[in-house]
């Protein structure tokens, strides 16, 4: 599998949440992962960041925010300049597809969990 260096927005020390979920499973699929939520803590040997810092080489930024509260990143995950953003369920935005699109990166409404277990991410 070739290797996506990944944005887990959203992340959380809660063990029961899709997004501490996201993290283990990239780090199994040995993809490089980049976790950020509100609050510090870790998830295994990866660091949840609390701050938007400027990431070099993020693949795709995957999203476990509802839309909602993504308005606040939207400025942030457009200069990151992803090749792509993962919807998960919960948290489809048409107002962030539209301005992907424009900048030219490739959306995806999908399980950020199902796409590794099938070999798709």
């Amino acid at each position: 599998m070739q290797q996506k260096k990944t944005l887990v927005l959203g992340a959380s020390t809660n063990p029961q949440r899709y997004s501490f979920l996201a993290v283990q499973k990239l780090m199994a699929h040995q993809q490089p992962v980049v976790a950020l939520g509100n609050r510090p803590g870790n998830i295994g040997d990866t660091l949840i960041e609390t701050e938007s810092k400027p990431f070099a080489d993020i693949d795709t930024v995957t999203l476990y925010l509802n839309p909602s509260r993504q308005k606040d990143y939207y400025q942030y995950i457009l200069s990151l300049h992803p090749k792509r953003i993962i919807f998960n369920p919960g948290t489809e935005n048409d107002e962030l597809y539209d301005m992907a699109k424009e900048a030219g990166i490739r959306v995806q409404e999908a399980c950020t969990l199902v796409l590794l277990g099938t070999g798709q991410y």
